[in-house]
């Protein structure tokens, strides 16, 4: 009955982590409670296979059981998963027989006297924590190799600290176990404290991915804002240009008789100079189709405006489905902050501008985007970095970090320089679109 008990401790502990594993690495292809009642009925299968104290069948029925889990709950072909499932058992088959090892050699006699109950839920929670953190590590490795589009924080991997240290904690229990004689009250706390470790461990761990999840998704919320902000932006400028050019059409009969008595006095100068002024107005600028794409075709054209207001001309082009492949979030992330560092660097610069161009190489599947903007001065130190020109820079240049993040997941390189005898700063990507 104890060991029993054990049993279904133990497959409680690797149940939830292979919920943690499969839930971090796969997209589900079924509800939640769907994937959570599989879960628990090929687990229960598994406790009673235990029960026949066969290593060979729990091992078999182990790599079995979590390949139809993965098979049936998640969008995985069936090789994937059995790699996995493959993964899966080698690690805790693994972590059992290097806390075997490691009791037998430290302290041979801890699971003598028939297995008690006690220490064999000690030496039970000391391999799930190594179980636990081998897999916590994988978890992150597969997700650093797959180069998932989501930014994940390297101070996470500090937190593998604290399954290591409840290793070590767990090895001084088995040690004192087996080498001092305790009262059963304190064995039982000493056996309680192991399963709280062991908790508290699991807990981290689930907490630390729920607040990634939550970062992720205020991101995601963040991006989608700044979307709706542009094009709110973008469709009250077209309504504002509306009537704007309704006025200038009403008062066009008053323009056309300042051009007749010009005319009437022979002003050729003042007539041509007159017309310009009103070629040049605003108000005659088309701003609704810079490209094909939507969310950048908004984008584009509120910076357009924001550098017609400061007196930078503004020249885009942007050639069809060149940037198509991108997200909607990928879009506004890298262009918003290309623009708005070289809105910073070419205000107040008497005949400043700023191109961006993005087309394709001839046969290839790479994306070339340049920007080239007006820059009074040289923006890198002497080590080559880039520096900031804002009051605070400490709390910027996550829009740099944010750019090259993209680049990077869209197996890209970026380079910038800066132009000392034009004053101008270049900026060139490639991208590699995906299939």
């Amino acid at each position: 009955m104890k060991n029993a008990i054990c049993y279904f401790f133990s497959f409680l502990v690797e149940a939830i982590i292979l919920w943690q594993y499969s839930s971090n690495l796969f997209s589900a292809k079924r509800k939640l409670l769907v994937k959570l009642i599989a879960l628990c009925c090929l687990y229960f299968i598994l406790f009673f296979c235990s029960l026949f104290e066969s290593i060979w069948l729990n091992v078999a029925f182990y790599f079995l059981l979590n390949f139809i889990f993965l098979v049936i709950q998640f969008y995985l072909n069936w090789y994937t998963a059995l790699f996995h499932s493959s993964i899966l058992t080698a690690v805790m088959s693994m972590s059992e027989l290097i806390v075997y090892g490691i009791i037998k050699r430290f302290a041979p006699h801890f699971l003598d006297n028939g297995r008690e109950f006690n220490h064999l839920l000690v030496f039970t929670v000391f391999n799930k924590l190594i179980f636990f953190t081998v897999i916590y590590l994988l978890i992150h490795f597969i997700k650093k190799q797959e180069k998932c589009s989501r930014q994940y924080d390297k101070s996470i991997f500090l937190l593998v600290f604290i399954p290591i240290a409840s290793v070590f904690v767990m090895f001084t229990f088995i040690n004192i176990g087996e080498n001092a004689t305790l009262p059963p009250s304190l064995d039982w706390m000493i056996t309680l404290s192991a399963v709280f470790l062991l908790t508290a461990n699991l807990l981290m761990f689930g907490i630390n991915q729920y607040h990634q999840k939550k970062n992720m998704e205020f991101t995601e919320m963040q991006l989608l804002l700044q979307q709706e902000s542009d094009s709110a932006r973008y469709y009250e400028m077209l309504h504002l240009q509306n009537e704007n050019q309704r006025i200038l059409i009403h008062d066009m009969k008053k323009h056309l008789q300042s051009i007749a008595l010009l005319n009437e006095d022979n002003e050729n100068e003042k007539i041509r100079a007159y017309i310009d002024q009103l070629m040049q107005s605003s108000d005659l600028l088309e701003f609704s189709k810079i490209c094909d794409h939507k969310i950048l075709n908004n984008i584009l054209c509120r910076y357009k405006k924001v550098c017609n207001d400061l007196h930078i001309a503004f020249h885009a082009d942007i050639r069809s489905n060149t940037t198509t492949f991108l997200s909607d979030s990928d879009v506004t992330s890298l262009f918003c902050n290309m623009l708005d560092n070289a809105v910073e660097a070419s205000n107040h610069i008497k005949d400043s501008y700023i191109e961006i161009t993005a087309a394709q190489r001839k046969h290839t599947p790479f994306i070339i985007i340049t920007m080239i903007n007006s820059c009074a001065c040289n923006p890198f130190s002497p080590n080559g970095e880039l520096v900031s020109s804002k009051p605070d820079p400490q709390a910027h240049g996550f829009g740099i970090k944010s750019i090259e993040k993209i680049v990077h997941n869209y197996n890209g390189n970026m380079q910038m320089y800066y132009d000392g005898e034009t004053f101008t700063f270049h900026t060139i990507i490639m991208l590699k679109m995906k299939p």
